[in-house]
């Protein structure tokens, strides 16, 4: 029974919430930058190469067709479907670059937070003060 205990406080800290909605919205924003590159990016990029989906772009390993679809090649064989794994790294790239970002954003709002703003350095004492602590320091032996 301590080990349930253990794990409802676990899973309700804040942590654990923040992970799960994090989670959440990283796949949202998944699915938003995968329609971003399928639906805005690569058109354009395959009607400049050939008029073609650019994800259906592949190379036949067993004698197919070139011209059948990525699906209907696989099905008779092995391809090398070099339009598919180059949509998915534009994605990939996409998405690390915009959580470079966030992270970076909240970086810099930390720190800002950490240090809101330096207090300017003292400036040295005047002499007639240093020669008092020498004084006070006498007096004290």
């Amino acid at each position: 029974m301590a080990m349930m205990n253990e794990f409802k406080q676990f899973a309700m800290r804040g942590n654990v919430i923040d992970l799960a909605v994090g989670v959440i919205i990283g796949a949202a924003f998944a699915k938003i930058v995968d329609s971003l590159v399928q639906d805005i990016i690569m058109p354009p990029i395959g009607k400049l190469i050939g008029g073609l989906d650019f994800a259906n772009y592949y190379l036949p390993l067993n004698n197919q067709d070139p011209n059948l679809p990525l699906l209907e090649a696989k099905k008779l064989g092995a391809v090398l479907a070099y339009g598919n794994f180059l949509t998915i790294l534009l994605n990939f790239l996409i998405l690390a670059f915009v959580i470079f970002q966030m992270v970076r954003l909240v970086q810099k709002a930390r720190n800002r937070l950490e240090q809101p703003g330096k207090a300017p350095e003292a400036a040295p004492p005047a002499e007639d003060v240093l020669l008092l602590r020498e004084i006070r320091d006498a007096l004290k032996k």
